[in-house]
């Protein structure tokens, strides 16, 4: 990849919660998008794959586990090797709803379209991410923005064609749930306007604004009301439960943070102060600090995810009183563990206990 520029600090902010660059646990699907679009243009399956350390039999094995960082090699492997803008949008015309997995079913399954972009959003970190997704409501539309989190990470021209695949990515993704009928009103990105201005506004079908402060895609607002076609909120809440499951694993799977987390978890209710953690690992208490900001994470934020995950466990598995979860957990008393229930999950001890807040395994 590109040599990365120093991180500013809101892009580490912003980063937070998202697997680091090398952390492998994404499905290939992506990639292998990537090698059969620009096949029809003449680039190879090697090509497209130099400098990720995979292969094609690697990307053609569904259990074979890639990063961030080897998407963004291959992408750009493919732009120096000549694709154009005109393959960022066949990718993202490609890259449908079914080929995220669970993530993916999860969001085809969703009751209404409201609880769709939620969902997007929460989960995510399990799809290979290039942007962040934010969503909000302004009057009558319903926006969609993309943050660039890994922008210090790219070229120019790498940066270019990423945008225009997320936009044409998530025009595919509406129309997947929602039928082909539902289009954006609005595209606005912080690129400058150029040559292929024009496409963006037939790829996209929108009226498309240039040199703006944010990229997004506006909607109308009623159409978070609209059932998905194959809404079923059973379904959903099944698959929500093993997306759930897979966010956990990630947070747990690699580097500095997933030692932590794993440490943690062993002695629930043993929480040392980070210069006690730091003693543990053998290490400065900088140092520390130091390699968890470079994974995008703090310490204080680790305890407080892992005291969410156990305090969870507890209110559904077992029958223990509120103010012995609140100890088991570290908190010294049973109001400060409702605040952090609220906080977590914006329901109840009772609520999450009653099974009625959905999520609650986040």
């Amino acid at each position: 990849m590109t040599e990365p520029a120093r991180q500013a600090p809101a892009l580490r902010n912003d980063r937070s919660g998202f697997p680091t660059l090398n952390q492998r646990i994404f499905a290939p699907f992506k990639i292998a998008t990537v090698i059969d679009t620009v096949a029809e243009r003449g680039i190879s399956a090697e090509a497209v794959l130099a400098r990720t350390g995979l292969t094609l039999a690697d990307i053609r094995d569904p259990h074979t586990l890639t990063s961030i960082g080897q998407y963004l090699t291959a992408c750009e492997n493919i732009v120096k090797a000549g694709a154009g803008f005109a393959d960022a949008f066949s990718i993202g015309s490609r890259l449908h709803l079914s080929a995220y997995g669970m993530y993916g079913y999860a969001l085809m399954c969703s009751p209404t379209m409201r609880d769709f972009f939620d969902f997007a959003v929460r989960y995510q970190p399990l799809a290979t991410p290039t942007v962040r997704l934010h969503w909000r409501v302004e009057g009558d539309v319903a926006i969609w923005e993309f943050r660039e989190i890994y922008r210090d990470f790219m070229s120019d021209d790498v940066r270019t064609f990423l945008l225009r695949q997320q936009m044409k990515m998530t025009f595919t993704h509406i129309r997947d749930a929602a039928g082909t009928d539902n289009l954006a009103v609005r595209a606005i990105f912080s690129l400058p306007e150029d040559e292929w201005s024009k496409e963006d506004a037939r790829e996209l079908s929108c009226t498309c604004v240039y040199d703006g402060e944010a990229n997004e895609l506006h909607y109308p607002v009623s159409l978070l009301d609209r059932t998905p076609a194959l809404g079923n909120r059973l379904t959903r809440s099944m698959l929500e439960e093993t997306c759930e499951r897979l966010i956990g694993q990630s947070r747990i799977a690699s580097g500095l943070s997933g030692e932590l987390y794993q440490r943690l978890l062993s002695t629930p209710g043993q929480f040392p102060s980070m210069p006690e953690m730091a003693a543990q690992l053998g290490m400065q208490e900088r140092t520390l600090r130091r390699k968890l900001a470079l994974e995008d994470t703090t310490y204080g934020a680790i305890i407080d995810d892992v005291r969410r995950k156990l305090t969870m466990e507890y209110l559904q598995t077992t029958q223990m009183s509120v103010d012995d979860v609140a100890w088991k957990v570290g908190f010294s008393d049973s109001a400060n563990l409702r605040r952090a229930v609220r906080r977590w999950t914006n329901g109840t001890v009772g609520q999450i206990r009653a099974g009625k807040v959905q999520g609650a395994g986040r």
